[in-house]
């Protein structure tokens, strides 16, 4: 088998194969010799079929089938003899289909880009410093009441955080447009659910009234036809209510499945939870910083086929996450959605694997443990959910991988620049970019 390789442009490599006759005859003749056995031709008797009478039935079947599998085994035993490291699968073109030439084949892919991690030690990174106090506690308290308060109608003018119903009819140059139509539509006042000016405008408002708000859609709004225009909604509101918040009790801390019938005790397992959320939260925002950090170091040239999967894999994610059916096509969401978030994805998982690689790391078994422990805490049988992953080799890999993600970002925070910061809870737990 002779092998030669050209690099066409940046990754890409073209890889032509060229397959004796002899390789190629030897296969087909053990091939055409078992079908001669199995074969029942009318005429000839089971396993006396003229071997002639074979290759003139099957040989062309015989030898298309031998081919196709050969261009699958001799590719990897070329990529093997030339140290090559594919990245994503290969297009295989035949160039050569003669028998008495053998068979020669091209095969174009990318490889995986090869370099040096380097700028470990530029790397910077921002660490919020928190402590949770009482404050945040009776805060995150609070924010739990109104997760499970009830609303009261009240015959009173309607103030900011009361919800009203309301019907309401949208209009544009006095037509009606798309969507600006409903009828017993609950909406808090201060939720910024509408446009600006639209809850501010019923502030003051009782049930019965009816109003007209003149209002402006954003510029940015993602209804061109909308966007920037002026418009007014007639609105009749049907009921004011307010919010009634429940009382800290027995019957409250219940539904939270707190040990304890006491406020002390449902606090402190407040204060654990938002611990938990906290140490994620900070984790988070380092590793951000780290992997945005690495990437900025290193300028790796990203193959196109891995970006390509990347981004089927997330209009999977998205199809998934947002309910589509099986009948939705993942691929009919535009690649340019996810290009450039699939590419980052990418470039970061080529440094990072070059990390584990150059630093020889593998999952850290005790951590492992620590983590799965720390999943199970969360639920009724903790016992139940660790024995759940030990048992499924996949989801236990998938911690792992986790796991072995945070082993590489310690390993930079050896190098790199950190800077703890004062900051509140609050700051702390809000995703990067609305701190």
């Amino acid at each position: 088998m002779q092998v030669s390789v050209e690099t066409t442009s940046g990754l890409e490599r073209k890889m032509t194969v060229a397959i004796p006759s002899d390789r190629i005859d030897s296969e087909v003749e053990t091939r055409l010799k078992d079908t001669a056995k199995r074969v029942r031709i009318d005429g000839f008797r089971p396993g006396k079929v003229p071997m002639r009478e074979v290759k003139r039935r099957y040989g062309l079947g015989v030898r298309q089938e031998v081919l196709s599998e050969l261009m699958r085994s001799t590719y990897f035993e070329a990529v093997m003899q030339e140290k090559l490291n594919p990245a994503g699968a290969p297009s295989i073109e035949p160039v050569d289909l003669t028998e008495d030439s053998g068979f020669s084949y091209v095969a174009t892919f990318e490889v995986y880009p090869e370099f040096e991690v380097k700028g470990m030690d530029a790397v910077e990174v921002t660490r919020p410093n928190v402590e949770i106090s009482d404050e945040d506690v009776s805060e995150m308290i609070d924010i739990l009441r109104k997760q499970q308060a009830t609303w009261e109608e009240v015959e009173r003018e309607a103030a900011d955080g009361d919800r009203v119903t309301i019907d309401y009819v949208g209009t544009k140059d006095g037509v009606e447009f798309d969507g600006g139509k409903a009828e017993n539509a609950p909406l808090t006042l201060g939720s910024n659910t509408f446009i600006p000016g639209f809850e501010d405008g019923l502030v003051g408002t009782k049930a019965g009234e009816e109003k007209v708000l003149d209002l402006t859609f954003p510029e940015d709004y993602g209804n061109k036809d909308l966007a920037g225009a002026a418009v007014q909604f007639a609105v009749t509101v049907k009921a004011v209510s307010e919010q009634k918040l429940p009382e800290l009790n027995d019957e409250f801390y219940a539904r939270f499945g707190v040990e304890g019938n006491d406020e002390e005790s449902f606090r402190a397992e407040v204060k654990k939870n938002m611990e938990r959320e906290l140490d994620q939260a900070v984790k988070t925002k380092v590793k951000n910083q780290v992997m945005d950090g690495l990437i900025e170091q290193n300028d790796v040239d990203v193959p196109a086929a891995l970006v390509s999967e990347e981004i089927d894999r997330m209009r999977q994610q998205a199809v998934q996450q947002f309910g589509g059916g099986q009948g939705f096509d993942p691929k009919s969401l535009p690649a340019e959605m996810f290009q450039d978030q699939a590419k980052k994805r990418v470039h970061v998982g080529l440094v990072v694997a070059e990390i584990i690689k150059a630093n020889e790391l593998s999952a850290d078994e005790e951590k492992v443990d620590a983590m799965l422990n720390e999943m199970a805490s969360v639920y009724q049988e903790p016992q139940q959910v660790i024995d759940w992953y030990k048992n499924n080799p996949e989801q236990l890999n998938q911690l792992k991988a986790v796991v072995l993600e945070e082993q590489v970002v310690e390993k930079v925070l050896e190098s790199a620049k950190v800077e703890e910061k004062e900051m509140s809870y609050q700051d702390a737990v809000k995703p990067e970019g609305q701190a």
